[in-house]
């Protein structure tokens, strides 16, 4: 089967870039960093790299390969080389090689690049290519026969979700923008009933979450879960994580998967079901 290079920008690279994880994610159930969900919510924003054309290799089935460039604030930039497990053609380290390259003539100021510390792989060519470990991050999955008992919110809030509240501001317009809702409609695995929030009993937002179904891989996803620092310690985001996991698996997620990186993070998701199964270290390129 024949392998073409293509590239792609704006809105026709994150569906090349759906399409690419979707595939990668059924041809291994535990490989990689990335669902198809996460570049979703990526897009919830406008971003430098939008229009940075980002490079794909197709075949005939659709992308098997490809180099994702994102752009978080102008000093802040990721590069996410990706391969379908399994693939042969285009090789492991010319996909590497064009992605660091990629990602080098577009951030003045270097760029990370997260890699699992389970793939030998990208680790061994991040070392050889000199990058510098740093941060570092957790994965924890759930299984759909194992979902938490949905727990009832304090009085003085109530849980609400994007099909009651189509006509107010968003809750993430604070830190992402006005144009928030226009950006995650835009979305193909967005769905306003799986987008959460708690208010308060006059209105105010105290927390939200939102959860990701992708019915091509039967993966659930979790992205982000938040709670503002007045309404935090009142159990508010473990009754929004029980019921939007809950809401996932009834849509028919198999699994559900969710990341972090602080050790109070780490004991909420587990104390409502999820198990930690990997971990990633992110990798700095220094501007040259």
């Amino acid at each position: 089967m024949s392998v073409s290079e293509v590239r792609a920008a704006g809105h026709e690279a994150l569906l090349l870039a759906t399409k690419l994880l979707q595939r990668a994610r059924r041809a291994d159930p535990h490989a990689g960093l990335w669902e198809a969900a996460d570049v979703q919510w990526w897009w919830r924003t406008p971003r430098r790299s939008d229009e940075i054309e980002k490079i794909f290799w197709v075949d005939d089935e659709g992308p098997v390969a490809g180099v994702l460039i994102t752009s978080w604030t102008d000093d802040a930039w990721q590069c996410d080389p990706v391969v379908v497990p399994g693939a042969s053609d285009p090789e492991t380290n010319v996909v590497w090689t064009r992605a660091i390259e990629h990602a080098a003539s577009h951030s003045e100021t270097g760029f990370e690049v997260p890699v699992s510390d389970d793939d030998r792989t990208f680790t061994e060519l991040a070392q050889r290519s000199e990058l510098i470990p740093g941060r570092h991050d957790s994965t924890a999955w759930m299984d759909a026969a194992g979902p938490p008992t949905v727990s009832a919110l304090p009085p003085g809030f109530q849980l609400v979700d994007r099909t009651q509240r189509r006509d107010t501001p968003h809750p993430l317009r604070r830190r992402n923008g006005n144009g928030v809702a226009q950006r995650l409609a835009q979305c193909p695995l967005y769905d306003p009933a799986l987008d959460l929030a708690v208010e308060t009993s006059d209105g105010k937002v105290a927390g939200y979450s939102l959860y990701w179904f992708d019915p091509t891989t039967r993966v659930g996803l979790v992205e982000p879960v938040r709670v503002e620092d007045e309404f935090r310690r009142r159990g508010l985001a473990r009754a929004m994580l029980c019921t939007g996991t809950d809401r996932l698996i009834g849509r028919g997620a198999d699994r559900v998967k969710i990341s972090y990186e602080t050790d109070a993070a780490a004991a909420l998701y587990q104390s409502v079901g999820f198990r930690p199964t990997s971990t990633a270290t992110w990798y700095r390129a220094l501007s040259n």
